[in-house]
């Protein structure tokens, strides 16, 4: 495989070592098993419990974006206790990815659909009582479709390294330097990934089969290879997956209209999250209660969003439901046990409830202007969800 030429990368070379164990080791075996673990020890549930900050001044809890991933509910209800201890008026619903979990009297999913429109994959966020979540058959088993064709990613992304795909890894290392001796290193790796993978698939818990196992799995290895080694394997390995995300069909995916008839049949509300990622999705007038207008990760337009939504309500018909405004924190509870010289600093920061632009001044003015708030939003749409 041709990579960046060696001379420009010399430093690469020299922490890479030359006698690679292919094989794998009992080293190798625990830390597979430690990384595909969904029990948390004392340790992880401690940072679980214990937020970074606390709101007692928060008196109104609106989160109805935010993904348990494999902590415990119970956990999770205390730490939001300790973030929120006068907390008055709730709405909270996680919204795991393509699987539907409750949460107090509330259900929420997060899916992956596609939109034929403008040909991208987009995301809706679904949300429910309790009581319409009993007999949704249909929608678990596309949902069910949905988190299989999902996690199927990740074998696709081993494969580019194992088999190899050369022109996907020729791709990736001219975009990120990555010499011939780094890319024999996370190719050494990623193969005792996958006989690791084949040999205990049986018993790897479902929700650990996602593109985070190779992140978590060559974060574990810092301690035998050092910081700058394992940072360029990660620069790599994510380009690699940028590439493969781009090669990804998106034909196995339902279409957002068949998500949103299925969800409006089990009286669902449905708001669609993130827009900046996915803009033409505004412009397809999609049956949708709300849109999410700030994410931590998406909040370039947020006053502008709130002003289109509100030219788009007072322009609206009598019989027409007004579109709502949301804020979703996004938060993954997952990165809050892992160890904190190994979080993503900008997720490991959300909360569950913390959504600082309800409060800032120049956005409150805009909200105050389209009439919306955290309390009318969790009343408004907790009646829509009732019915």
């Amino acid at each position: 495989m041709k990579t960046a030429e060696s001379k420009s990368r010399p430093e690469s070379i020299s922490l890479v070592p030359k006698n690679i164990p292919e094989e794998i080791t009992e080293s190798d075996e625990q830390n597979f098993f430690k990384m595909v673990s969904v029990d948390l020890d004392q340790q992880q549930k401690k940072q679980v419990l214990t937020p970074a900050l606390t709101c007692p001044r928060q008196e109104k809890v609106l989160a109805v974006h935010w993904h348990p991933e494999f902590v415990p509910m119970d956990l999770i209800t205390r730490r939001i206790e300790t973030m929120f201890p006068n907390k008055k008026q709730a709405l909270i619903i996680p919204t795991q990815h393509n699987q539907i979990l409750s949460y107090g009297d509330y259900s929420g999913v997060e899916v992956d659909c596609y939109s034929g429109g403008f040909n991208q994959k987009v995301q809706l966020l679904l949300h429910f009582e309790n009581a319409n979540v009993e007999n949704a058959h249909m929608l678990r088993e596309m949902l069910a479709h949905t988190f299989k064709y999902r996690s199927s990613q990740l074998f696709d992304f081993i494969h580019t390294l194992t088999k190899p795909v050369e022109d996907r890894l020729e791709l990736a290392a001219k975009q990120t330097g990555a010499s011939e001796d780094l890319v024999r290193f996370v190719r050494t790796y990623v193969i005792k990934i996958e006989k690791l993978l084949d040999k205990h698939i049986a018993t790897v818990p479902v929700q650990s089969i996602k593109n985070k196992v190779l992140r978590n799995f060559f974060d574990i290895q810092r301690a035998e290879y050092g910081d700058t080694l394992i940072d360029r394997a990660q620069t790599f390995l994510t380009a690699v997956k940028q590439i493969v995300k781009s090669h990804f069909s998106l034909r196995y995916f339902y279409r957002t209209s068949e998500i949103i008839e299925e969800a409006r049949h089990l009286n669902a509300g449905v708001v669609i999250p993130h827009p900046e990622q996915f803009w033409p999705i505004l412009l397809a007038d999609y049956d949708v209660d709300g849109v999410e207008v700030w994410n931590p990760q998406s909040h370039r337009y947020t006053e502008f969003l709130i002003s289109v939504i509100k030219e788009k309500n007072r322009k609206a018909g009598p019989s027409e439901r007004p579109l709502m405004i949301f804020m979703g924190d996004d938060t993954h509870m997952g990165e809050k046990t892992r160890h904190p010289s190994q979080q993503n600093g900008e997720k490991a920061g959300r909360e569950i409830g913390l959504q600082p632009a309800w409060d800032d001044l120049c956005i409150r003015k805009t909200l105050i202007r389209a009439n919306f708030s955290r309390e009318r939003v969790i009343e408004e749409y907790k009646s829509r969800l009732a019915g």
